[in-house]
């Protein structure tokens, strides 16, 4: 009996010797990706860039604690690190350590991480268009380009994994996923599954910014799912996944004064609209991407699943307009526009995948394999010319300060001399001048660099003030701007490196406004650059601080006169030495937090916060008065704890039960 044009399938159906070749697909994409991560990340763990400050946070989850509460002096006169960037991704490396039973420290985690990183969009790419398209080898280019996929993204392969924005990278290899687990649901053949409410858990833990993604994939598969109860599924979903991530968001919510949003990147749309525009390969994606939505639309119907794909781009393209039209406006910078692109790149890859189904379809006598391959062949011809950045990063580039590894640079900078002058300072607080190190000698602020000076901590166990990147907390915003104020920084450290400290132009800085600050904020190091000599009138006319010794391409400053911190006495507990004749207020040198607790003999003193965003303690009178400091949650951080737990509960409990009309 012959079928009716409408009742054809999606794609022509595979014959066993079609399955047996489709093998090659993965085979060829496992290939490629294995040599180039063998070739970017064989030869250690990565020092460019973010990847120090991003090692320190695995070495936070599995020293400070899992807790996002939890309080790290090592930076910034002290923050609660995994509160105020999101925790995910040290704590995927915290469950490898105790998964190997402590088996890998931090360092050997992170280069797992690393390689995770890399594969997992490309992986999770394959397997979802495999899935949806059933077709090996028209996966195929999909998946390619989500594993090389450049273009100004912050989840690629310069931005995400050369730059250092692994948990960018991370989270977004997790929404293929995503949409892999909801598949059977749309067809019909399960309940909504359990595993999206983790899936979406794990990706606003790992990075929020793709968090709408991962809601609008699950409310366009509740429109197309012909689940009776998918309502009563979808709230259920959206809860579990929101309330497995409630020990986070719930404190991140309430505590954002202590934080100032990082607002540098242009978020405009004309912006976004001109990424695209500027480069043919994603023009292409595009175009694709329009050719699929306008046949989701036509009367001839197509199966569930590739209508639900189908409207994703352009779901996210409303979701970008509504955040810059009506968020931004609003003040409401937390998730900016170009930080949601991402997740559009990523729904053009995946509608221009259907696009190729569409295509084999029309000419069925073009083999799989053929259209894949061709496809692939365009989509590196595309990404070719465009510099800085290539839209596809098809090899690491080669050259000293394309790809280097902390072992390389730990050589070239001298670094294990500069921690052990550092472990041998007067005791106090190491500033750096610079957030990063230059790796060459352009003007350019661009330029490669590291900020591998934020291992200071766990290298030399010193407390340091900026030598990492751009960062939310207060005190590095004093560092920056010269006010710990929770204004948006609009500004990349990189760019006020060697120009601005603490919001004055360095070479008009001098000893007279430095030395206050210097004393409150208990510096008794400063490390500078040799591109600074000659703009330090603040520490060579400051008689407080003997003249410089150079290591390797930096100037240490060491302070006559120790300038103590707090002393750890015990988890989240540390013990200060007040030495004030009388009653009043006293600094505690440690930033502010409202979860500061301070005793003396057994009475709770009161604390405030001065202007400079700093504690100060109500010291009682006498001589001399030991404090103790604890750090400790409040309402809202037992609050999201109980709505996390409460959603493990909800999760282990028999299935949820179908809701009839």
């Amino acid at each position: 009996m012959l079928r009716s044009k409408s009742l054809t399938p999606w794609y022509p159906v595979v014959s066993s010797a079609g399955v047996s070749r489709g093998w090659w697909a993965p085979v060829l994409l496992a290939v490629y990706g294995l040599a180039f991560g063998w070739r970017a990340l064989g030869g250690g763990p990565l020092a460019f860039d973010d990847h120090p400050g991003q090692l320190y946070r695995v070495a936070h989850a599995l020293t400070v604690g899992l807790a996002p509460w939890r309080w790290n002096p090592g930076w910034w006169a002290g923050y609660a690190e995994l509160q105020f960037y999101p925790p995910g991704f040290a704590y995927v490396g915290a469950a490898l350590h105790y998964l190997t039973l402590g088996a890998l420290g931090p360092v050997a985690i992170y280069q797992v991480l690393l390689w995770v990183t890399l594969l997992l969009p490309g992986v999770a790419t394959y397997a979802l268009l495999a899935r949806v398209l059933g077709r090996p080898w028209l996966a195929l280019p999909g998946a390619f380009v989500a594993l090389t996929l450049s273009a100004g993204s912050r989840s690629g392969i310069e931005e995400g994994l050369r730059w250092g924005l692994v948990a960018a990278r991370l989270g977004w290899g997790l929404l293929p996923l995503l949409a892999l687990a909801l598949i059977p649901w749309i067809e019909g053949r399960a309940r909504a599954p359990r595993v999206a409410a983790v899936l979406l858990a794990a990706i606003a833990l790992i990075h929020p910014a793709h968090w709408p993604a991962a809601i609008v994939l699950v409310l366009l598969a509740a429109r197309h799912t012909p689940d009776p109860g998918r309502c009563a599924a979808t709230a259920l979903l959206l809860a579990a996944g929101t309330g497995l991530a409630a020990f986070w968001l719930v404190p991140l919510l309430s505590s954002l004064s202590m934080a100032l949003p990082l607002a540098w990147g242009d978020a405009s749309l004309g912006a976004l609209a001109g990424a695209i525009g500027q480069r043919p390969l994603l023009l292409a994606l595009a175009g694709a991407s329009a050719l699929v939505s306008w046949r989701a639309w036509r009367p001839d119907p197509l199966p569930r699943v590739t209508r639900w794909l189908a409207g994703f781009a352009p779901a996210m393209a409303v979701v970008i307009v509504i955040d810059r039209a009506i968020a931004h406006p609003l003040g409401l910078l937390w998730l900016p526009a170009d930080r949601l692109f991402d997740s559009f790149l990523l729904a053009l890859v995946l509608h221009a995948s259907l696009a190729l189904a569409l295509l084999e379809r029309r000419w069925p006598r073009v083999s799989a394999p053929v259209l894949g391959l061709a496809a692939v062949a365009l989509a590196i011809a595309l990404s070719a010319g465009h510099r800085p950045e290539p839209s596809l990063t098809l090899w690491p580039r080669a050259g000293a300060n394309e790809w280097p590894t902390y072992p390389e640079l730990a050589a070239r900078l001298r670094l294990e001399p500069l921690w052990e002058a550092i472990r041998n300072a007067p005791s106090g607080r190491v500033l750096f001048v610079r957030s990063g190190v230059p790796l060459d000698q352009a003007a350019d602020w661009r330029r490669p660099h590291t900020h591998v000076t934020a291992l200071a901590p766990i290298y030399s166990g010193r407390e340091i003030l900026n030598g990492t990147f751009t960062h939310p907390s207060p005190i590095a915003g004093l560092v920056y701007t010269g006010s710990s104020a929770p204004e948006p920084i609009r500004m990349l450290v990189e760019q006020r490196d060697g120009v601005t400290l603490f919001g004055r132009p360095l070479e008009h800085l001098n000893a007279r406004e430095f030395e206050p600050l210097a004393e409150r904020l208990r510096i008794s190091m400063v490390v500078a650059h040799e591109e600074d000599e000659g703009r330090l009138g603040f520490l060579t006319d400051n008689p407080a601080f003997s003249p410089p010794e150079p290591i390797g391409p930096f100037r240490l400053f060491r302070s006559r006169e120790p300038r103590p911190t707090p002393l750890p006495a015990g988890a989240q507990r540390w013990t200060l030495t007040l030495t004030r004749p009388s009653a009043g207020w006293a600094p505690a040198a440690v930033a502010w937090s409202p979860r500061w607790q301070a005793q003396h003999g057994g009475a709770t003193l009161a604390l405030r916060r001065d202007e400079l965003g700093l504690l100060e303690v109500r010291a009682p009178g006498g001589l001399a008065a030991l404090v103790t400091l604890m750090h400790r949650p409040g309402a809202w951080e037992w609050l999201g704890t109980l709505l996390s737990v409460a959603s493990v509960i909800a999760l282990l409990l028999p299935p949820w039960p179908r809701i009839e009309r």
